[in-house]
């Protein structure tokens, strides 16, 4: 199925394809997420190398169990036709309670039906204490007061 907005993409609308991403992302529902890719989407997530819906899903899944609490914000840093560069940060927890903020870069690319067909992501973790923890929000989508990562300082 088509998702809107399409490319070639202007700021209104590689924002709104940013934020749709997020939001999808924060349901940490992977099969709702992996609509949003080509049946073949390519990724390379680290160093991980997935291809394809089917992995996608098994990918978050695991992801999921490990990265505990996920609350996640996407931010466009850049936008050309039918590309997007986005920078995002991420907060979790892992099963023994200890703190992170994962900080990366994607590069996407879609195809002409709004799915994306490429994902490039680079991620750092830092590990944080509870109390340094800037992503206050119930599991799900960020609140539009919430702010982003630019007014957080991020």
């Amino acid at each position: 199925m088509p998702r809107p907005p399409f490319p070639p993409f202007d700021e209104a609308t590689a924002r709104l394809k940013v934020r749709l991403a997020e939001d999808a992302w924060n349901t940490q529902q992977p099969e709702q997420v992996a609509l949003a890719y080509t049946p073949g989407s390519v990724w390379r997530n680290r160093t991980d190398f997935v291809r394809g819906r089917a992995e996608i899903i098994a990918f978050l899944a695991q992801k999921w169990t490990k990265e505990l609490d996920y609350r996640l914000i996407k931010e466009v840093w850049a936008w050309d036709a039918n590309r997007i560069a986005v920078r995002f940060a991420y907060e979790w927890q892992n099963v023994r309670g200890q703190w992170f903020r994962s900080y990366g870069n994607e590069n996407w690319e879609f195809d002409l039906a709004g799915l994306m067909r490429m994902r490039h992501a680079s991620i750092n973790d830092l590990k944080i204490t509870e109390g340094e923890r800037l992503f206050h929000w119930p599991k799900g989508r960020r609140p539009d007061e919430h702010p982003g990562l630019t007014e957080l300082g991020l």
